[in-house]
């Protein structure tokens, strides 16, 4: 069995003009992806990394992130993808728990590294390394059951646990993917999910592995539902995923009717649409933890279909046994709930340094005939529908999907609990019903000085990614109990309020440019009105709607604002602010500009 990197490097030799990787700034073909990658192999490989050896890959989605993750591969280590988005406190406890001796980065994306990682290689955007490498004696012996990649989820304990998985396991994937959807080298794949998400491994190596190429999307783009289309009509990707909310998004656009797009997947949450019958490519509903390779199940979403009824997950892909089981792993019948629980193929090794864990999630298979074959039990409740399709009907315990992000409501609590001013804390999620799942945090202030819900989004900020950080803040003298101590959830009161109506005093636009940004913020969150100095976080807007709203300031104003400059000043008032700036930049630019001669 030859493992995905083999595979690459075949294509290349195939494929001599044939381009690999696509990018904003430039194109790499197959032999320059070949080479680049050999070259950071070498460089690892003299740098003492082995089989089994995870390599930390902070890179923003680029050539130069394929590049980096196919020279680690190449040197016989896992990457461990590690977003240089997410805060730097988190990439650090990350990297120290699956103790990294070697990162690959640039100078931009790892100001966190010092002193984490003993030996720092940075690339330039095509994944060239500054230092020509001779190439090592001897090739390192890679088999499937060594490891190809770590990836990290949100954990209950209060960190991150990190999942091992195999080339194996990967080539499964890979295997499964170009068959089912009959890829070829003729198609184009798109890399759209953040890079430290496991959709991002399945978005990438089917494809070159395939002799395909793969285009990364421009970030400022990822959150515009129409920005969004117009990008992969115009790159001509043929095959794309795309997480739950934005496929929804996505689907109730208009298309063109030649787009070389014929197959959409989705995946990470609950899809409760179906598509529209003139939908000009299909639509493919996935379901898979991280502990399995990304993709456990998977089903076409029949057009038009009944609304009474979300899609289905599908049923399991090839080489994958999936069963639905009670308290006492027994398979339950047809139409019954209980755990989904998988084995075959797909199944990870375990935790990174948490047996403790792994035994208890991955557990002998009593229905297999192989030899230490394990089930791993999601903690998913589902049931089998009488076609042999799965429904998704939620979770055994607390752990939730919100936008697509798998979290453990656990670790927000830790991280809240944490903060000065905070004597005790719980963080739950809500259904808002249209608006999906949001986390709410309950806490119990810690003497005198108590910190506003403004204070607290930033202190959380700087220690988790932005989707978990939760949207309402509900402070209480002491939180509930029951009677073994443990917090009564049952018993927290409900928001009496909306975070979308604050109780401060409201105060109407005073410029021009400020009603504008009302005009543009009210509608996007189903505001009637805001006032200007209200938060836009604790209004519920995130991530994803915070793109929307850039994408909206920028069609109105011409102005780019970053998303940074909004969770600095992220009050319309703020807003208005950072847009006249940008304005009056541009104007003194075009003013410096000097005019041409008669």
């Amino acid at each position: 069995m030859s493992c995905a990197f083999h595979r690459v490097h075949d294509e290349a030799g195939r494929r001599p003009n044939a381009v690999a990787l696509v990018d904003a700034h430039q194109v790499l073909t197959f032999p320059q992806l070949d080479d680049h990658s050999t070259r950071l192999a070498h460089q690892l490989q003299n740098l003492g990394v082995t089989p089994d050896q995870p390599v930390g890959l902070c890179l923003p989605s680029s050539v130069a992130m394929a590049v980096g993750a196919l020279g680690i591969l190449k040197a016989g280590g896992a990457y461990l993808p590690l977003d240089p988005g997410q805060p730097g406190e988190r990439l650090i406890a990350i990297a120290r728990d699956a103790g990294i001796s070697v990162l690959v980065t640039d100078h931009a994306s790892a100001p966190w590294a010092e002193g984490v990682a003993g030996h720092i290689v940075s690339l330039d955007r095509s994944g060239v390394s500054p230092a020509d490498i001779e190439p090592v004696d001897a090739d390192v012996a890679v088999t499937p059951d060594h490891l190809a990649y770590l990836i990290y989820t949100s954990g209950s304990t209060g960190r991150p646990k990190g999942v091992e998985v195999t080339h194996r396991n990967l080539q499964n994937l890979v295997d499964w993917h170009q068959h089912a959807f009959a890829v070829t080298s003729a198609d184009r794949g798109s890399q759209i999910a953040g890079v430290g998400f496991d959709a991002a491994v399945w978005e990438i190596w089917p494809y070159l592995t395939a002799g395909a190429p793969v285009h990364f999307c421009p970030a400022n783009i990822r959150g515009d539902a129409v920005a969004l289309r117009d990008w992969l009509v115009d790159q001509g990707v043929t095959v794309t995923f795309v997480p739950t909310v934005m496929a929804e998004r996505l689907i109730e656009l208009s298309w063109p009717r030649h787009t070389a797009l014929r197959t959409m997947l989705t995946g990470g949450d609950a899809l409760h649409h179906y598509p529209p019958l003139d939908l000009p490519f299909s639509l493919v509903n996935n379901y898979g933890p991280t502990e399995c390779t990304v993709v456990a199940t998977s089903g076409r979403v029949s057009p038009g279909g009944s609304g009474h009824q979300p899609p289905s997950i599908g049923r399991e892909i090839d080489h994958v046994q999936v069963h639905v089981l009670d308290e006492r792993l027994r398979e339950v019948p047809d139409g019954t709930s209980g755990e989904l629980c998988i084995g075959g193929a797909s199944v990870a090794r375990g935790y990174r340094n948490d047996p403790v864990l792994t035994a208890e999630k991955f557990i002998p298979d009593p229905f297999a005939t192989e030899r230490g074959a394990r089930l791993y039990r999601t903690g998913d409740l589902v049931s089998r529908l009488p076609g042999g399709d799965i429904a998704f009907l939620g979770r055994l315990d607390y752990q939730v999907k919100i936008r697509g992000y798998r979290i453990e409501p656990a670790e927000v609590t830790h991280a809240l609990k944490d903060q000065r001013g905070v004597r005790d804390a719980v963080v739950v999620a809500t259904d808002d019903g249209a608006e999906g799942k949001r986390l709410v945090a309950y806490w119990v202030a810690a003497g005198k000085d108590v910190p506003s819900p403004e204070k607290l989004i930033h202190l959380l900020r700087t220690r988790l990614p932005d989707y978990m950080v939760p949207s309402a803040f509900v402070r209480l003298d002491e939180l509930p109990v029951t009677p073994n101590g443990k917090v009564d959830r049952a018993a927290l009161p409900p928001l009496e309020q909306s975070p979308a109506e604050p109780t401060e005093e409201f105060i109407a636009p005073r410029t021009l440019v400020e009603q504008d940004v009302v005009n543009i913020l009210a509608p996007l969150l189903g505001l009637e009105r805001v006032s200007v100095d209200a938060n836009f976080f604790l209004l519920g807007g995130h991530s994803l709607l915070g793109t929307q709203l850039i994408a909206r300031l920028r069609d109105h104003f011409d102005i780019e604002l970053s998303l940074k400059a909004l969770f600095e000043a992220p009050t319309v008032a703020g807003i208005a602010a950072e847009v006249e700036r940008l304005i009056l930049e541009k104007l003194d630019a075009l003013e410096a500009v000097p005019e041409t001669a008669e």
